[in-house]
């Protein structure tokens, strides 16, 4: 019989095809694809692929060949494109498990060109983003080469956006164009440049395809403002020990925090293992029934204290669950007390977590 853990992670499958379908909306006359990459961004990559599936997205995003492999043996009917290296010796695996590389390099547009045998591929250009894919010499390189290019079959022509978070960014036309520019080497091939935030760039950046990630699992797209998605992930934990000092004492390693006789000390069962940051060691909080409370000491490995001597926990008890994300604690108001991004939080929750699907 399975032991429940102490940390849970409720994880909204409706919320999340409502974002789906929002972006839709927004990305009227594009595919929507969506990126799966890091295990669906920590919330699973089996029911996160399914639920979208349903909901009618065709086309996903990985990683790497091995998240490929994963997700096809889960979804044998989707077009998946793999975005990172393509491992040497590895064309025969893309070949028998239809996965569809996306090409970075020029040895990598050799190596398809010679090994593909003539499958479909991706091509990205590298437009600003200074990162992966073609640079603008490269892709002339490769136009002067006609046997090399009528040896790929390109179904999409990619970019990525370096500031599409920050809508008035220079740099978010500058790709634009930079990228309709060398798009024209291949008329006809779908071409796609939007991720989350670059959807809300307006119709300009939609293309073909858009391939929202962040905003699926209900992130805040841009890098201010409101959240236009809905909530999707729930981090909660149980209280493990409740008590009250009798003393002035200090609390967690290094004795950071110092609590005066009569403060009451929770002791709940999260830390840095389980993905809740160090760095919220004695800024972050957690909530119960709408009251906060306050992290005292360090954050360590399995455990975290909170302190709740304010009004409002006078009835919390051992076993009880407190929320550290989601729930009236959003994404991004814990990952700017943590001075991370909304990204890594989600990306670091760990797999030992209990996940909950609804």
């Amino acid at each position: 019989m399975p032991v429940a853990q102490p940390v849970r992670i409720t994880i909204d499958l409706g919320a999340l095809a409502a974002n789906y379908a929002q972006l839709r909306h927004r990305a009227v006359g594009a595919e929507v694809a969506a990126v799966v990459k890091a295990n669906a961004y920590g919330l699973g990559i089996g029911p996160v692929a399914a639920r979208l599936a349903e909901v009618g997205c065709r086309s996903f995003f990985v990683g790497t060949v091995t998240e490929g492999l994963e997700l096809r043996q889960l979804q044998a009917a989707a077009q998946i494109f793999v975005l990172n290296e393509m491992p040497a010796g590895s064309a025969a695996l893309y070949l028998q498990q239809q996965l569809l590389p996306v090409l970075n390099t020029m040895d990598e547009v050799r190596t398809w060109a010679t090994q593909g045998a003539g499958a479909p591929a991706a091509l990205q250009i590298d437009t600003g983003m200074t990162r992966a894919g073609l640079s603008a010499a490269d892709v002339a390189g490769l136009c002067e080469d006609g046997r090399l290019c009528q040896a790929l079959k390109l179904v999409l022509i990619m970019s990525h956006l370096a500031c599409a978070d920050e809508p008035d960014h220079a740099l978010n036309l500058q790709q634009l164009e930079r990228f309709r520019t060398l798009r024209r080497h291949w008329p006809g091939v779908p071409w796609s440049i939007a991720n989350s935030a670059g959807i809300f760039l307006g119709p300009d950046f939609h293309g073909d395809l858009v391939r929202p990630g962040i905003a699926l699992y209900g992130g805040r797209p841009g890098a201010s403002g409101d959240n236009p998605m809905r909530e999707v992930v729930r981090l909660e934990s149980r209280v493990l020990q409740v008590r009250q000092l009798t003393q002035r004492s200090s609390v967690g390693y290094g004795a950071t925090r110092a609590l005066a006789p009569n403060a009451r000390i929770a002791t709940v069962g999260i830390g840095y293992a389980d993905g809740y940051p160090r760095a919220l060691s004695g800024c972050g909080c957690a909530l119960w029934q709408g009251a906060r409370a306050g992290v005292a000491g360090r954050v360590s490995m399995d455990l975290l204290t909170l302190d709740v001597s304010a009004t409002g926990f006078e009835q919390l008890a051992t076993g009880d669950w407190v929320t550290l994300i989601g729930g009236g604690l959003p994404l991004e108001e814990v990952a700017a007390t943590a001075g991370t991004v909304n990204y890594e939080l989600l990306t670091s929750l760990s797999r030992r977590a209990d996940r909950i699907y609804r």
